[in-house]
Order: C-alpha cells, then sequence, then structure tokens
C-alpha cells in the first residue's frame, strides 16, 4: 500500500510456481502468510453500477472475513504498475455481512476462488496465486521496489499483467465461449483452455 488507501501492484502468469517460492527463499524472503484457500463474492447492484464505473465491491473469505472496495484514484498516478484506490475492513461475520449487502441492494453477482502464499521481499509483499485457470505471481508496493523485485525473481517486466482475475475471466469467456460466470476451481475442472495464449498475444 502507498500512502493510506492506493494499491500500486502487477501480476506475472508463471508456469512454475514452486520455483518462484524457492527463489523468494533463497533471496531471503519472509514467509508473511501460510498458503490459504480464498473464497471471495463480488457484489453489484441489480444493474451492475459498479462494474460499468470500473468499481468493486468484494466480500472474501480465508481465515477472515474482510469486505474490500476498489476503484480508480481520485487522482491520476503515473505508474507503469495497476494502480487503484483501496478500502478494506475486516469484518466480524461473513454470512452476516453477506446478508447485510443484499438487504441494502447489493446481489452476490461471482464467486471467485484461489488459493494464495504471502511472502515479504524487502518493501514489496509478494502473492503467490493458485486460480482455476493458471498460476500467478502479484508484486504491491511502489513503483520502484516492485520492478526490482520482478528483476530479482526472473520476471519479465514487458510480460506483466495489469488486469484483475474476473477480467481474465472475461476475456476467457469470449475467447473460449465459456458459459458460465464464477472463477471457481469446479467450473474449470476438465476444460482445455490456456490462458498462456491469451496473455502472450
Amino acid at each position: 500500500m502507498t500512502g493510506e488507501t492506493l494499491e500500486i501492484e502487477v501480476k506475472f502468469l508463471v508456469e512454475d510456481l514452486a520455483a518462484v517460492r524457492q527463489r523468494l527463499l533463497t533471496l531471503g524472503a519472509t514467509a508473511h502468510k501460510p498458503r490459504v484457500y480464498e473464497r471471495n463474492i463480488r457484489f453489484d447492484n441489480p444493474w451492475d453500477g459498479l462494474r460499468t464505473q470500473g468499481k468493486l465491491l468484494r466480500l472474501r473469505q480465508d481465515t477472515a472475513a474482510r469486505l474490500t472496495y476498489k476503484g480508480e484514484p481520485e487522482t491520476a498516478v503515473a505508474s507503469e504498475a495497476r494502480v487503484r484506490e483501496e478500502l478494506e475492513v475486516e469484518v466480524g461475520d461473513f454470512q452476516t455481512t453477506f446478508d447485510l449487502l443484499k438487504h441494502v441492494g447489493f446481489e452476490p453477482k461471482q464467486i471467485y476462488e484461489k488459493y494464495r502464499e504471502t511472502f515479504v521481499f524487502g518493501q514489496v509483499e509478494v502473492v503467490l496465486d493458485e486460480l482455476p485457470y493458471g498460476d500467478f505471481v502479484e508484486l504491491e508496493g511502489d513503483d520502484g521496489p516492485i520492478r526490482a523485485a520482478a528483476v530479482a525473481l526472473n520476471l519479465d517486466w514487458d510480460q506483466r499483467i495489469l488486469a484483475n482475475y474476473l477480467a481474465i475471466l472475461a476475456s476467457l469467456q469470449q475467447r473460449f465461449g465459456l458459459e458460465f460466470d464464477d472463477l471457481t476451481f469446479e467450473n474449470f475442472a476438465g476444460i482445455d483452455v490456456s490462458v498462456m495464449d491469451l496473455l502472450v498475444e
């Protein structure tokens, strides 16, 4: 995080997540959070007004429940990474928060799942994400340290990804005619789609 509410991050699609993990440990990165399963629910109003405006309202369950808002920053920020305003709060009860959001007019629109392991490498948070359609390394911090971390981890800066995981899903839906909206391991079981082909064009 930069300042109070800005999130600056990039993603990289990788073929060997275990190799990245070993390199992090070799370079002296600190294990921050162990591998954990995440279940996320994107909420919106009935007409998808938040998504139309490039905003995200998310309820996440892993070892805790968290409610998150993401949107474009009020003031444009020059960066080669993705910059978003992020507001997040831990909530006491996932189901109660789910019900509260529905009562005030929001609807659960999409579910997306992943496994995530978190490291701290210098000034950068490094997360290893296992998605139903591929494995990713996500770097979050300030521009300079993010780029330096990418170099240290042998990640090609020119192949960085600025889209979020749901936007990648939307591209896969369009390319391969996927008829489901939820990014779950069950939905992708047995489906032969290549995210690598999609991203290297």
